[in-house]
Formats: C-alpha cells, structure tokens, sequence
C-alpha cells in the first residue's frame, strides 16, 4: 500500500500541477473574462496546493520510513522538499496577499507603492514555475 500511495500522490500533485499550470488556466484566459478566468484559476491553484501539502507531507515520510536519514544523501528527497516549500510560500504568504489586493485599487498603488495585483501573481507564477520544474526533477529521479 505505501508505494501505492505513494506513486497515486505523486501522479495527484505534480501531474495536477502541470495539467492546471499548462492546460487548464491558460484555456480559462482564452475563453472566459480575465476575472472569471482569474478567480476559477485562484481556485484551482489553492486545491492543488492543499493536495500538495498533504501529498509532500506524505512523501517526505514515506522516503524517511523507507531511507532512514540517508534519504537526505538523495537529491529526490531535497526536490520534494524544494517543492513543499513553493507549495508552502504560495499557500500562506502569497496567495493571501493576491485575495487581499482589490483589483481596482491595485492598478493606482502599483505606480506609487510598488506591489501591486500584477507583480504579486508574477511572483505566484515564477514560485509555481520553480515547483513543477522541481517536480519533473523529482519524477525523473524517482523513476530510476
């Protein structure tokens, strides 16, 4: 069952991860207004990053059970980790500031104030990058 589990979470989050980031969010920008698409993608982004909290949460022990702390000698372990952090800063620090910003107010403070809408979802989508890039990483070594 554990490596079941396992391979079924892995699939769950990063597959997720890709197929929202690559298909699903851009097809919402094409076809529906920017702030329906913005907030079914905001939805989205918030699920997948709770799957990844509890599958990374699930992984990191998993690895330990099954490596002792010699899981820290595999760079597998480090990429799950790298990406349960992006998951982490997205979930708690970013993604809060994002819903707190008013859009309207945004497009006015981001000249004078810096940090507006615009930057905080450039800073979401480059943490969201890293991730799925992690996680390619993380398949790739997992599968050898």
């Amino acid at each position: 069952m554990g490596q079941g589990l396992k391979n079924i979470l892995t699939v769950l989050w990063i597959g997720g991860m890709w197929v929202i980031g690559i298909l699903v969010a851009p097809v919402l920008f094409k076809t529906l207004g920017h702030g329906a698409a913005s907030a079914v993608a905001g939805q989205l982004f918030r699920a997948i990053g709770w799957i990844g909290i509890v599958a990374g949460l699930y992984l990191f022990v998993y690895w330990l059970w099954l490596d002792g702390l010699r899981a820290f000698k595999e760079g597998k372990l480090w990429l799950l980790i790298g990406m349960l952090i992006c998951t982490l800063v997205n979930q708690f620090a970013v993604f809060p500031i994002i819903a707190g910003i008013k859009p309207g107010i945004s497009h006015a403070a981001t000249g004078m104030f810096g940090g507006g809408l615009e930057q905080w979802q450039t800073i979401s989508a480059l943490i969201y990058l890293l991730q799925a890039v992690f996680g390619a990483f993380y398949v790739w070594r997992d599968g050898r």
